[in-house]
């Protein structure tokens, strides 16, 4: 399977999880390669799409005979990287058809946006009935498929991902709030959630196909309300059913970071104490514009809510810059509030007019210039934060999950998200855990080699 990275596509590596095995198929079954762009939960679809497409058709990167491209939708950047893909494919791959699905499909059903490099458009809820998708565009179905009712979340399955060690689970889609950029909630629907019971077997099921560290996510987590429970119910029920090595997760906004939720995290140290929650805007009246339901101040006394329990925690953000009416005053505020927290990950985006959201009506639009200008000094200013919190590690002992070797190096992430590159004289199987002592940094990772207790066993 093929899987965007960094704006190129590439073939995902050797896997450490074999696919499980089926019964015996019958020759010659329509190809199919799945690309992959966007967030988690984008990611988690496409694992699903290809279980489910497994047993009657053969995902392979190999002279596929259709290509689904699994688009975003949240950037003018996100969708000119799908539509790119689509051109190229049917440029080099002539006589392969290309079904564009999920939010992007959604965005030109509504007029939102145009797409007319793919055979046939399905939005986000034909996901789970990929298999009537693809039947239709091999039966000669052309054009934009009608919007449908989607599956409940408790019928989605993964097996996770070919060739990693980290698995999504995703518990939560869609969105209730209405953030004034925001164009994937209104594609991707109300908030909904996958109850306890099935999100908990589905854990099950990545744990025995061998993945030691699983990553909970959705498109809004803090909305997570099944009727069986809520997200710290469902963490402590994950924990106490199975010997899963590292459960994470993914990005949540301020109002998920419940006391209930970060008890859970004190009582497991399988739990991993590190925290993406998206900020945008260190301005209050920004804030108040994109319709983000926190002030500055409270988005502080969550993150030192966090520290005050979790002292060892540490913190990812989402930041954007140029949102129509930000001055200078109000980038500076972001600046500050950016050095008083010190977060190690951070993704800084230039705002995207997108049509069809209430931001595209606001006065004041900040220039590409000027975009580009704060966007390139926020990211030197988050450099050196991390660069200062990395050189802090120089002479600690880290315990990383190993999910690769790359020019003579092992790499993977410590509990609380952070890269390491390490030297060991030992070979070590993909998926466990080693204990690194840290004798340098560089501009994003750590550099280590293999403590010897654990070389030595």
């Amino acid at each position: 399977m093929l899987t965007h990275v960094g704006g190129r596509l590439t073939r995902e590596a050797s896997a450490c999880r074999k696919p499980a095995k089926g019964p015996s198929q019958p020759m010659n079954r329509p190809r199919i390669s799945i690309l992959t762009f966007g967030c988690r939960a984008n990611q988690y679809d496409s694992d699903a799409m290809r279980r489910a497409l497994t047993s009657s058709y053969e995902i392979t990167a190999e002279a596929p005979d259709l290509y689904i491209l699994n688009g975003c939708t949240v950037t003018q950047l996100a969708e000119r990287k799908a539509r790119q893909a689509a051109r190229r494919l049917h440029r080099e791959a002539r006589g392969a058809l290309v079904v564009l699905i999920g939010c992007i499909a959604d965005a030109v059903r509504l007029g939102q946006t145009r797409f007319g490099e793919a055979d046939l458009l399905a939005g986000s809820e034909w996901k789970g009935r990929i298999d009537e998708v693809v039947a239709a565009v091999l039966s000669g179905k052309r054009g934009v498929l009608p919007p449908i009712a989607p599956i409940p979340l408790d019928s989605e399955r993964s097996d996770g991902p070919l060739g990693r060690v980290r698995a999504s689970l995703k518990i939560q889609d869609g969105c209730s709030l209405s953030c004034a950029y925001c164009r994937p909630t209104q594609v991707r629907g109300a908030s909904r959630s996958k109850s306890v019971k099935a999100a908990v077997a589905e854990a099950e099921r990545l744990v025995s196909l061998g993945f030691p560290e699983i990553v909970l996510t959705g498109i809004n987590l803090a909305q997570y309300a099944p009727p069986d429970g809520g997200l710290h119910d469902l963490i402590r029920a994950i924990l106490d059913s199975q010997s899963l090595l590292r459960l994470r997760i993914a990005s949540i906004n301020p109002s998920g970071l419940t006391p209930e939720l970060l008890d859970v995290f004190r009582e497991d140290e399988r739990l991993c104490p590190h925290f993406h929650v998206p900020l945008q805007s260190g301005d209050d009246r920004i804030l108040a514009a994109m319709r983000r339901n926190y002030t500055v101040a409270e988005y502080e006394d969550r993150i030192a809510g966090v520290r005050e329990r979790l002292p060892e925690a540490t913190f990812g953000v989402d930041l954007m810059v140029g949102f129509p009416g930000e001055n200078d005053s109000a980038f500076e505020a972001t600046c500050a509030c950016v050095e008083r927290i010190a977060f190690v990950n951070v993704h800084v985006f230039r705002y995207s007019p997108r049509p069809g959201t209430e931001a595209m009506d606001l006065a004041n639009p900040v220039s590409e210039a000027i975009k580009r200008r704060r966007a390139d000094g926020l990211d030197r200013l988050c450099r050196s934060i991390r660069r200062r919190l990395l050189d802090n590690r120089i002479g600690t002992t880290q315990d990383v999950l190993v999910e690769e070797r790359q020019d003579g190096r092992w790499r993977g992430y410590t509990r609380d998200y952070i890269y390491v590159s390490f030297d060991s004289a030992a070979a070590i199987p993909l998926g466990v855990e080693r204990t690194v002592r840290i004798v340098g940094a560089a501009e994003d990772h750590l550099k280590g080699v293999e403590d010897d207790r654990d070389s030595a066993g």
